[in-house]
């Protein structure tokens, strides 16, 4: 899909929506940011420039890997 995807204000303002303004309860916003940082840093740089997304990859490679990781085990268990 990569030739078909555009970057129109509908779709950047889609991605600010989904990423800081998701209307959640307080307990769910810190779980979400670390969920949508990952899901963030799984996409490639190329889908990222676009959407004007960040791209750091120290930070990316090591926090949060490691949160993503930490909150889907901890998800797992809890469903188990």
């Amino acid at each position: 899909y990569r030739a078909e995807l555009k970057s129109t204000r509908e779709a950047r303002e889609a991605a600010r929506f989904l990423l800081l303004k998701a209307p959640l309860p307080m307990l769910a916003k810190g779980p979400y940011a670390i969920l949508s940082a990952t899901a963030v840093a799984s996409l490639p740089v190329w889908a990222r420039i676009p959407l004007r997304l960040p791209y750091l990859p120290i930070a990316e490679a090591t926090g949060v890997r490691f949160a993503g990781h930490a909150l889907m085990r901890g998800l797992r268990w809890v469903t188990n």
